[in-house]
């Protein structure tokens, strides 16, 4: 067997017309991951894997390096004592400042925990959030590494102006070597290194917005778009000429960004002699029209493009199911995924790739732990073999006679263009260029050459993404003035009054209510797997996974909405889902803390008792369940479930971490009359 493992990094670009970032995350996963990532693949000797870094995460990172706090609006706010904040700065640090993940990087810091809890700050806690925010940033590296890091670690508390001052200055030093050492790894071998078209567009959509309806039918595309074929190409341009000049030589693959390719884009990136590119397995069985997953384990050679496809389910195992796992576990069933893939196939070639730096802070430990396993036990297999990208691609191909139009969510582009919100921003993105291509002749070539680094900017990937309701951000406000500000740059650039619907947001505000309402009432309904009466349910809470919010995405499970609620003696749960994929031969683990009590359920009808806690479940109709609470050892729970079909967990729920449930939640402030 061999394995080739591709972890993809990319942050949008989040400077301003001034050329200051608005939002610190390039800085934060600079700490975290970007280092760190490597480091540990180089700490194992024989092991290989490739780093995607897109252009537009190179030029922030060059920013940093050059100076850490005038080019970022957080970090220069960071900089300056808190007694000069005004209220409004102070409330947008700590906006950031509570941002981090509870579970894995503010709940291990007790004083952080504490801090987190408050609503209000005087001056030295307020220090204290800042330097402990930071301080949850710094990954595995720095906190073996570097003596401020540890020296503040052991402090715990009470820091002060001069500590903050230290350790920024401290990161500024690990920021400026950041690229040498990649260049460094890039000479070993060991490591290889690819990039994605300059802003991380979606590059079929703007070849072609038809795309989307070949991808998807029913896809709500704009009505008055127009191909933005040249954009297209300076993307894939400047992206090799920004790597190139960082690396000293070309980049030899690409991932396209969100995986996204179509025919039209395999010939541009062959006309700039790109050597293969990557994507997911669903555009391969939409191409071949089978979905035998035996035709994945191959790398496949279209129109003289080598293109190799991730394998989605062990992809995603690592992305999203194994920060539910410790370690150990994880590593162990990583190995036997793999071990099965062997078995039925002849030398396989198994590719996985994923986000490379926002799953990790759901992990324990930024996923050091998980890695040092995973990674020792594949240096142990006689019979898997990792290699870099470049070195995947020289193996014999197979030929592949069509190749489907799509992206690594579903094969489809729903995610970008479909929704209101999304198509609003096409919309006047296509606006601001024909304006521009009727004015472009009047201006000098500086300005042209300004106005075109704000089109491919306002052309990157995740301001759709964040547009409409299918993912949620508590910076949604912040993507979307980025978004119109580059549009708005380009009006002010032309020496023309912006049209005023520039200045209208995109976003509508969303909260966690758009998917998780909180139970109002208690409920006592029959559990039967039947569509009862509906007021049973009045009253109960509701988690409805197709809204979810999210950072990443993943493959959607049979289950849609999740339905709860308790009264004095069970806790009760209906589950609505895709019954014709759900209860044959599928099983249903219960997770439940404190405690850590584990039970499993095999669908349709079953009753189980773990430390001495009763499970009921019926799958008809519906999927659903109660708990008896008597021996429930605890006020508080937390409850998630994991649905298993062959073998495979298929989905976790809920899939944004733990369900948390009071199990004497008092609802007299619901009561209205």
């Amino acid at each position: 067997m061999k394995l080739s493992f591709l972890w993809h990094m990319h942050q949008p670009d989040y400077t301003d017309a001034s050329g200051v970032m608005q939002l610190p995350w390039v800085f934060l996963h600079a700490i975290k991951d970007y280092y760190d990532m490597p480091w540990i693949v180089e700490g194992k000797e024989g092991l290989k894997a490739t780093f995607n870094i897109t252009p537009s995460l190179i030029k922030q990172l060059q920013l940093y390096a050059n100076d850490l706090s005038k080019n970022d609006k957080f970090l220069t706010l960071l900089r300056d004592d808190t007694a000069k904040l005004q209220d409004e700065e102070k409330a947008w640090i700590v906006k950031i400042c509570k941002s981090s993940n509870y579970e894995t990087m503010i709940k291990p810091f007790k004083r952080y925990k504490e801090l987190f809890a408050q609503y209000d700050y005087n001056r030295c806690e307020l220090i204290e959030l800042e330097v402990l925010f930071i301080l949850s940033w710094c990954g595995n590296y720095l906190r073996q590494n570097s003596s401020v890091v540890q020296e503040l670690l052991e402090k715990e508390r009470d820091y002060n102006e001069y500590d903050k001052k230290h350790l920024l200055d401290e990161l500024q030093n690990f920021m400026r070597g950041i690229f040498d050492y990649f260049k460094e790894l890039a000479a070993k071998g060991s490591i290889s290194f690819s990039t994605t078209p300059l802003n991380h567009p979606i590059l079929p959509l703007l070849l072609d917005m038809n795309n989307a309806l070949d991808a998807h039918p029913m896809t709500n595309i704009p009505k008055n778009h127009i191909s933005l074929e040249e954009d297209a190409r300076l993307q894939v341009q400047r992206a090799q000429e920004i790597f190139e000049d960082v690396f000293g030589f070309k980049p030899s693959g690409f991932w396209p960004a969100e995986g996204a390719v179509d025919q039209k884009s395999v010939a541009l990136y062959n006309s700039q002699s790109v050597g293969w590119i990557a994507t997911d397995e669903a555009i391969l069985f939409k191409s071949l029209n089978k979905t035998d997953k035996e035709l994945l384990y191959y790398p496949y050679i279209y129109n003289g493009m080598r293109i190799c496809f991730r394998d989605h389910y062990l992809s995603d195992l690592i992305g999203f199911t194994y920060r539910h796992k410790n370690a150990e576990s994880a590593a162990v069933d990583f190995i036997k995924e793999l071990q099965k893939i062997e078995s039925k196939n002849s030398d396989p070639l198994v590719c996985v790739i994923l986000d490379g730096e926002n799953a990790w802070e759901f992990y324990k430990a930024n996923g050091y732990e998980f890695f040092q396993s995973l990674y020792t036990k594949l240096q142990s297999l006689s019979w898997c073999q990792t290699l870099t990208m470049d070195e995947v691609c020289q193996l014999p191909a197979k030929k592949l006679e069509h190749l489907a139009p799509g992206s690594w969510i579903h094969g489809e582009f729903n995610t970008w263009v479909g929704g209101s919100e999304k198509t609003r921003g096409w919309e006047l993105l296509f606006m601001t260029k024909q304006d521009y291509e009727h004015h472009k002749e009047q201006l000098e070539p500086k300005k042209q050459e300004l106005i075109t680094q704000h089109f491919l900017a306002a052309e990157c990937s995740d301001w759709f993404w964040w547009y409409g309701d299918d993912h949620f951000s508590e910076f949604e406000e912040e993507f979307d003035e980025l978004f119109r500000n580059h549009l708005i740059t380009i009006y002010n650039l032309l020496e023309i009054a912006p049209p005023a619907d520039l200045y209208i947001p995109i976003t509508q505000h969303k909260s966690t209510q758009n998917f998780w309402l909180h139970p109002k009432s208690d409920i006592s309904p029959m559990i039967n797997g039947k569509r009862d009466s509906f007021f049973e349910w009045i009253g109960c809470g509701v988690v409805d996974e197709t809204k979810v919010f999210s950072t990443m995405d993943m493959a959607r499970g049979p289950i849609n909405k999740i339905f709860y609620g308790q009264d004095k003696k069970k806790l009760y749960f209906s589950f609505e889902a895709d019954m014709e994929s759900l209860c044959e031969n599928d099983s249903l683990e219960i997770i439940l803390e404190p405690g850590n009590i584990h039970g499993k359920i095999t669908l349709p009808n079953e009753t189980i008792v773990i430390d001495e806690v009763e499970i009921f479940s019926v799958c008809d109709e519906l999927l659903e369940m109660s708990i008896t609470k008597e021996n429930l050892d605890s006020n508080e729970i937390l409850i998630r479930f994991e649905i298993e079909k062959d073998g495979k967990v298929v989905q976790i729920l809920p899939s944004f971490g733990e369900l948390k449930i009071n199990l004497y939640d008092d609802y007299s402030h619901e009561w209205f009359v």
